[in-house]
């Protein structure tokens, strides 16, 4: 190819780890020589390596049951006659006609997808975990000339149906933090961090309560839900001998990244995203112990079950290279390779 090679990133604005994949693969690209141009109704992060193009909102003010959103069923999300949707859209295809991209990486939606490709722009998919059957995740997947997916290839099991599966390129845990050898034992108590999350939260506070009441002897910290957030809660995972964690793809990252033991409690998210993410987990040869919900009782035997496991074992979970495998494959569509 001659001159810059130009690679727009759509990247959803509903809780943090699309963003933070994204800023490590964009960071990537640019390293390579891409412009990589953002597009997301998120304002521009620091340190996104190039253009950012700020999305109206597509969701303020749309009513599911009146607004007909699913299109049949065929989409997710496209509220009939939404001022934002007719702006984002039409703010999209003005980057796209302008530009001239090589290549679209899209985390995630299924009309991004559609509306990069209707434009003749090659499209790389980001995939989430869970049973993505329906006709909106399998049009989308169809459309795509790559499929991308943030776990190890050996955590087989994460993704369904087998056709979707068969054509995803699992790249690994993405992680902001470089890979870090398991840290030796502070002194002082043992230290427990719950990380909530910060694309919604259900826990029944009772049970968080209970749980620091049967396990006296362990320092906590507690880090989303009603807790307050950190925008880089790296050091409160680094010093706990356990985390306490939701399933979500970039809290489980950071967690292998930094090496840590955990207890890994998957919250409701559609399509079985998180549940189906614990599960292969607690199947897996890697240092979680995995739970369908918040335990009442047990956690002092819990947390010292965690504290016991190896935390180096998340080698192959997350080994700091996924952010240039995914770049590799997004350089392959935008070179024109065959799928």
């Amino acid at each position: 190819m001659m001159g810059t090679t130009r690679i727009g990133y759509y990247v959803h604005h509903v809780g943090r780890g699309h963003l933070h994949r994204a800023t490590s693969v964009a960071a990537e690209l640019a390293r390579g020589g891409a412009e990589v141009t953002g597009l997301s109704t998120l304002p521009r992060p620091a340190g996104w390596p190039g253009p950012w193009v700020e999305l109206a909102p597509d969701d303020d003010g749309a009513d599911p049951d009146r607004d007909r959103v699913t299109a049949g069923g065929r989409l997710h999300w496209a509220p009939a006659h939404h001022a934002g949707l007719r702006s984002r859209a039409a703010a999209i295809s003005a980057w796209l006609a302008g530009a001239a991209p090589r290549a679209v990486v899209v985390d995630v939606s299924v009309e991004v997808c559609l509306l990069a490709r209707l434009h003749g722009v090659p499209v790389v998919s980001a995939v989430l975990p869970g049973v993505r059957d329906d006709a909106a995740h399998l049009l989308g997947a169809d459309v795509a000339d790559a499929l991308l997916a943030f776990w190890p290839a050996e955590a087989t099991g994460m993704v369904a149906p087998a056709s979707l599966a068969a054509r995803v390129t699992a790249v690994g845990g993405l992680a902001r933090y470089d890979v870090a050898e398991p840290a030796p034992r502070r002194p002082g108590p043992p230290r427990v961090t719950y990380l909530a999350g910060s694309g919604g939260h259900e826990l029944d506070e009772r049970l968080l309560d209970a749980a620091r009441e049967q396990t006296p002897d362990w320092r906590w910290t507690v880090l989303g839900g009603t807790a307050p957030w950190v925008d880089d809660p790296r050091a409160a995972i680094a010093e706990a001998d356990v985390v306490v964690t939701h399933a979500g793809q970039n809290a489980l990252a950071e967690v292998a990244a930094l090496r840590r033991p955990a207890v890994v409690v998957p919250q409701d998210r559609p399509h079985e995203e998180q549940r189906t993410t614990a599960r292969v987990l607690g199947a897996g040869p890697w240092p979680a112990l995995a739970r369908e919900s918040f335990p009442a009782t047990g956690w002092s035997a819990l947390l010292d079950e965690a504290c016991a496991l190896d935390g180096g074992a998340w080698a192959s979970w997350c080994d700091g290279g996924a952010a240039g495998r995914a770049a590799a494959v997004v350089r392959r569509v935008a070179e024109g390779e065959p799928r």
